[in-house]
């Protein structure tokens, strides 16, 4: 299994752009790495990577032979997959993404469950709020709010999330509480914007008596991370647009009040991504399964306070 192991390190370390990425995502050293790909290139006696002190790419034939590994490493797992007895051997890695409060409060505390359940199964998560690019990224599965179009991946919904508009008493003492939707663009209120790689603008879409409406909307604080924007929203910096399931025990206890009562923003889903030929892999038929069951019961009960 030594080439195939090679293989697998110098296609993840195409996919992440980095040896020591490859080191971290493999489990093992640098310095491995480093020899895995020294090996290949022995074997086929050319170079595959363009090496840099900031960045690695691959080179011409690099990419060439990454195709070619790639479909090798697929026909391996989907053979493997073939002959697994599903219900009582399932095995391998499974690579999830989501975002960083949806991962740490739905998804995270799941594994360890589903580890006990399938213990020859690992689950690599990876939590971050900016836009993954599922098949770049060599990713299994992607749970995501919104409904993106991408039509090289496979949706399963998984539930609608309420969203809600909030902030501290303390902020809506000083500024006033906004009762729709034009009161917040009228530069009055600060809204905690979510900052994504491209994003020039922030739109908050609400409900309105006619349909939804847009909002352009802006304040003086942005973040990558949805916790963060939680964070300033209870220290009294602004208006957070959020899903209600992540805030319902601020709201209950006080810390945060709902505004916009009446134009509050549309609902959002909760979805998973994943390539077309990956829920072909049991592993991961058995992990959505595993997960999207009790991500619904785990909204439920953050909305009922259990």
């Amino acid at each position: 299994m030594s080439y195939v192991n090679n293989l697998r390190v110098f296609v993840r370390a195409v996919d992440l752009g980095s040896m020591s990425a490859a080191a971290r995502d493999q489990r093992v050293s640098p310095a491995v790495v480093s020899s895995r790909i020294g090996e290949l290139e022995k074997h086929l006696g050319v170079r595959l990577f363009n090496r840099t002190t900031r960045k690695l790419t691959p080179t011409e034939h690099g990419s060439i032979f990454y195709k070619g590994a790639v479909k090798i490493l697929d026909a391996i797992e989907e053979a493997e997959a073939a002959v697994a007895d599903v219900a009582r051997h399932p095995r391998g890695s499974i690579f999830v993404a989501a975002p960083l409060g949806l991962g740490r409060r739905l998804v995270a505390p799941l594994i360890p469950a589903f580890k006990a359940d399938y213990p020859d199964i690992d689950v690599r998560l990876r939590l971050s709020d900016r836009k993954v690019d599922v098949l770049g990224e060599g990713l299994d599965i992607a749970f995501v709010l919104g409904q993106p179009a991408d039509s090289a991946l496979k949706m399963r919904p998984v539930v609608d999330c309420a969203r809600v508009l909030c902030a501290a008493p303390d902020y809506l003492a000083a500024h006033g509480t906004p009762e729709s939707g034009e009161d917040l663009v009228r530069g009055r209120h600060h809204c905690l914007l979510l900052r994504f790689p491209g994003t020039s603008e922030f739109n908050w879409t609400l409900k309105g008596p006619d349909g939804p409406v847009r909002h352009e909307v802006s304040g003086p604080f942005e973040s990558d991370d949805g916790d963060v924007l939680t964070d300033w929203a209870l220290a009294g910096c602004g208006i957070v647009n959020k899903p209600l399931f992540e805030v319902a025990h601020h709201l209950r206890a006080g810390r945060l009040v709902e505004v916009c009562r009446a134009t509050p923003p549309l609902p959002v889903q909760l979805a998973c991504l994943y390539p077309h030929k990956r829920y072909q892999d049991p592993k991961i038929r058995l992990f959505i399964d595993f997960v999207t069951a009790r991500c619904r019961a785990a909204v439920d009960a953050a909305l009922a306070g259990e």
